[in-house]
């Protein structure tokens, strides 16, 4: 790309992988960096090389260890802030405690706002991050804040299992949160959307109460922006077997899927569950042949390349053929 001596590449311990394809992407080698421990858990970081006058990008996603991964950030920001570097962009593909991002019940936490405050305070000019579960949180920064999506990613698959035939096809939101995000996948794939209403009785607890429209004889497309434990997925995916769907394929960008996730997707009635690889997903997908990790390694890389050239990042998935 365009100002290799200006920009460098850096990435914690959380997701190698992802960093390495991005940098694949841009044609750029990763930044020499130490990131280890002290024998008491503490974060240690070395910079192995200069960074000074450079433009730094550091991609590191909240993933679990959240805390862990969290702090190893704001350890390298702060590393790479006292050794000059010019600008540092926080690149957090999976922005971690952003389902706490208002206070739901009295006294509790708005921790979304508190990681930004952390990450601010660590030394950070920009951030970069794919597809927030809640889109307010970009106004808990005073920096530039450039949000992300999945959409041409996740869009690509759905073509694939639509084979043609948008008119046997739904697009399916998981709640009434998530209608306007159905609506603009249905309105790319020419389909129509339904709608499931659900009531949770406790966290990572769902019942499903109705399905809003028709969804006989179709194939079903479940969009969401992550899957956690996979509860509401598979009873989701219940429900509109139940109310007629022929088959039913899951769409999610964060694969998160904690806890009994894979074994509760591959004993559900889905067809297909498409993740993508903003965290690592390996280790949960290995007993389960109905998860497909997709890479946004290039859609991230290619904001990158724009953000560093001053161009449109939002063009990426605002395009019409997208």
């Amino acid at each position: 790309m365009s100002s290799e001596g200006s920009i460098k590449l850096f990435t914690g311990t959380a997701h190698p992988v992802l960093a390495r394809e991005v940098a694949s992407y841009l044609e750029l080698p990763l930044g020499a960096c130490l990131v280890d421990r002290f024998a008491d858990g503490e974060v240690h970081v070395m910079v192995e090389e200069s960074v000074r006058g450079q433009d730094v990008y550091v991609i590191q996603p909240l993933c679990r260890p959240v805390n862990d991964s969290l702090m190893e950030l704001m350890v390298m920001v702060d590393a790479l802030k006292r050794s000059s570097a010019r600008t540092i962009t926080a690149v957090v593909p999976y922005y971690g405690y952003a389902r706490q991002d208002r206070q739901a019940r009295p006294r509790t936490p708005i921790t979304a706002k508190l990681v930004a405050d952390l990450l601010q305070t660590s030394g950070i000019d920009r951030v970069m991050a794919m597809d927030l579960h809640a889109g307010q949180i970009q106004g808990f920064f005073a920096v530039p804040f450039d949000h992300l999506y999945a959409t041409p990613v996740l869009l690509e698959a759905m073509r694939r299992e639509m084979n043609g035939n948008p008119d046997d096809c739904i697009v399916v939101s998981p709640d009434t949160g998530g209608v306007e995000r159905a609506r603009q996948y249905g309105k790319r794939l020419g389909t129509n959307i339904a709608i499931i209403d659900k009531r949770r009785p406790r966290p990572n607890v769902a019942e499903v109460m109705n399905v809003i429209g028709d969804v006989r004889g179709k194939t079903a497309f479940l969009v969401d922006d992550m899957i956690d434990t996979a509860g509401t997925l598979c009873s989701a995916a219940e429900a509109l077997v139940n109310n007629g769907a022929s088959r039913v394929c899951a769409f999610a960008t964060h694969g998160l899927l904690n806890g009994p996730a894979g074994e509760r997707i591959q004993a559900s009635v889905l067809s297909r569950v498409y993740v993508t690889n903003t965290i690592p997903v390996d280790r949960d997908r290995k007993d389960c042949q109905k998860i497909e990790v997709l890479s946004v390694g290039a859609t991230i890389g290619e904001a990158i390349r724009r953000v560093h050239g001053y161009s449109s990042v939002s063009s990426l998935w605002t395009a019409d053929d997208v």
